[in-house]
């Protein structure tokens, strides 16, 4: 039960709700008020901070390493797979305007691939030579080129080849999303956590969201931004959760590398953090099902594949500790393309960022914003 002063300057009837605090939200947020600056618009949260990937993923830029792009085009048309990269590298540099690369701790120190067998390595770098014209023609760059000269120098161990995305970067997510929060209240926008939306009901005039705290409100607008969590609101979407476990080791003695690194098409990933540490995350292809999971938590079937990893392929003969352990929610489904759509006239979504959040989440904010506010 809140009183009439709480309901009259927190929440009364807001023109725009937006479920979820991660970068969608926010980034549809701010583009909303730049558009209406006049408009109330609202921001609830489940969590004590934006729960799901956002400030728990890896903070990589990707935008498609070779192997999961070729694997895509063996599932989908060919323009449906470039377009979807060219987002995630248009979305990078929209990020990066809204953000500054101050803030984001954005590091343009490249992103490779790295294959334990020479067949694997030799067959993907000649698809890179066809990628590259692709993306030549689309945004004017040639994104890939052999790195594998630098195996030695980065100290890895049973490595056969690598190969180089020139255009990936890393940031600081807790940076990234800290420095969000604070543009989207700048310009007025309410951003409320610890309230959980469980579901709605939309009238054809205004949308009533129903909360965990019993504490209902009206609003004109209601966009859902929960990516892995959206099927809880929207049922009929195709999104799933899927849990992503990393680790961090303790500050090492001596790294040698820097950089974003992907393996076995993306299912593993690891990068530098600063000068001396180590992130490594992925494992989720060990047990599909038991990762599509709305839970949080760790397994030792992941946990243990990757520390043994470090031990034989990335830190060789290197003694290290891991210092903490975490996961994560992603948005997958039958599609990497992203969903931004109608619900009905009031209701509207953005979600299924693929892992792909810090690439595609701006980009997907601001057409989720464009598509609100036209309504």
């Amino acid at each position: 039960m809140l009183s009439y002063w709480e309901r009259k300057h927190f929440i009364d009837t807001p023109d725009f709700c937006i479920v979820g605090s991660g970068i969608v939200g926010l980034a549809t947020a701010v583009f909303i008020k730049k558009q209406s600056p006049e408009s109330d618009v609202v921001v609830i949260e489940k969590g004590f901070l934006p729960d799901g990937a956002s400030t728990k993923n890896a903070g990589f830029c990707c935008f498609g390493s070779v192997s999961e792009l070729v694997d895509d085009l063996q599932k989908w048309p060919s323009n449906v797979v470039l377009d979807l990269a060219v987002k995630r590298y248009q979305g990078l540099g929209l990020l990066r305007e809204m953000v500054g690369d101050n803030n984001l701790v954005y590091e343009n120190s490249g992103g490779y691939e790295v294959f334990t067998q020479k067949s694997d390595f030799e067959r993907y770098f000649e698809k890179s030579v066809e990628l590259n014209k692709a993306f030549e023609a689309e945004i004017g760059r040639n994104v890939y080129s052999n790195a594998s000269a630098q195996i030695d120098a980065f100290g890895f161990a049973g490595l056969a080849g690598m190969i180089k995305n020139n255009y990936e970067g890393q940031v600081d997510t807790g940076a990234m999303m800290k420095t969000l929060l604070e543009l989207a209240r700048s310009l007025g926008v309410k951003i409320y956590f610890g309230l959980e939306a469980l579901s709605f009901d939309d009238t054809g005039t205004n949308v009533y969201v129903h909360t965990q705290q019993d504490f209902d409100f009206t609003c004109r607008k209601l966009v859902i931004t929960t990516n892995g969590f959206a099927k809880k609101l929207l049922p009929d979407l195709n999104v799933r959760p899927a849990r992503a476990q990393v680790l961090v080791t303790k500050p090492l003695e001596q790294l040698k590398f820097r950089g974003s690194f992907h393996y076995d098409q993306g299912y593993y990933y690891f990068r530098n953090i600063g000068s001396d540490r180590v992130l490594f995350g992925g494992g989720r292809n060990l047990d599909f099902e038991t990762e599509f999971t709305y839970e949080k938590g760790l397994t030792n079937l992941v946990q243990n594949k990757l520390e043994n990893l470090l031990k034989e392929v990335i830190l060789p003969g290197q003694k290290f500790e891991v210092d903490m352990r975490w996961s994560g929610t992603m948005g997958v489904g039958d599609e990497k393309k992203t969903i931004v759509k109608s619900i009905s006239s009031n209701v509207f979504c953005g979600v299924r960022m693929g892992g792909m959040g810090v690439a595609l989440g701006s980009l997907v904010g601001k057409e989720l914003s464009a598509l609100v506010s036209g309504s």
